[in-house]
């Protein structure tokens, strides 16, 4: 069975942040359906597309620079995938990179995702201090929502920085548990920052080679 993996590097925006994951997964299907690819399936009873998203985002926030993976079940030239799918790009999507990856080449894992969250001034009082202190701390644990384990958050901040009005920081992705941008804004005393009215974005997602 032919099975051709392409990866996808798309942005999404707009009122597409508030879509849940599985309801983007379903229009990416439709989208795929629409710009006749030959999508491949997985087996049985109910099979479905074979679409993988390394490091899906979280409801609310702006993705500059996605990354998703879909098997195709025939061999189509590279350009021809992305002029099907610009013509069939819905409200929100937009096509950064298409690549069609070579037979032995690994599924993408990510090492690392960049976020920004703009501050606004009524917010920025101590903002440099708050960091420093987070920055110089060996250990920063969190109690996670959901029931989840606790998680000690410093060892995965790789940056974090205060720039150009939004707070920048870029978290490592561990297989163990990796931070989300809201729990870092709570750890330096940032909560609530959504509902003053910013808008919070996944600027890159790194990928291991």
């Amino acid at each position: 069975m032919v099975r051709i993996r392409v990866r996808i590097c798309f942005g999404k925006q707009d009122d597409l942040r508030w879509v849940g994951h599985r309801d983007l997964m379903r229009l990416f299907e439709r989208m795929f359906r629409r710009a006749d690819l030959p999508l491949s399936r997985s087996e049985g009873y109910h099979p479905k597309p074979r679409m993988t998203f390394p490091l899906p985002l979280a409801v609310g926030l702006i993705g500059r620079e996605e990354i998703m993976e879909v098997e195709l079940s025939a061999a189509l030239p590279t350009e021809e995938i992305r002029n099907r799918l610009l013509r069939q790009l819905p409200p929100g999507v937009t096509l950064r990179a298409v690549e069609v990856l070579p037979p032995d080449a690994r599924k993408a894992r990510v090492r690392s995702a960049s976020y920004a969250a703009p501050i606004p001034p009524s917010r920025r009082a101590d903002l440099p201090r708050r960091i420093a202190d987070f920055l110089a701390q060996g250990h920063c644990p969190i109690v996670r929502s959901r029931g989840r384990a606790p998680l000690d958050v410093r060892p995965l901040v790789e940056d974090l920085t205060f720039r150009e009005g939004a707070l920048q920081m870029r978290l490592r992705n561990e297989p163990g548990g990796s931070p989300g941008p809201r729990e870092i804004l709570s750890a330096l005393g940032l909560d609530g920052l959504e509902t003053q009215g910013a808008v919070l974005t996944r600027t890159a997602v790194e990928t291991l080679p």
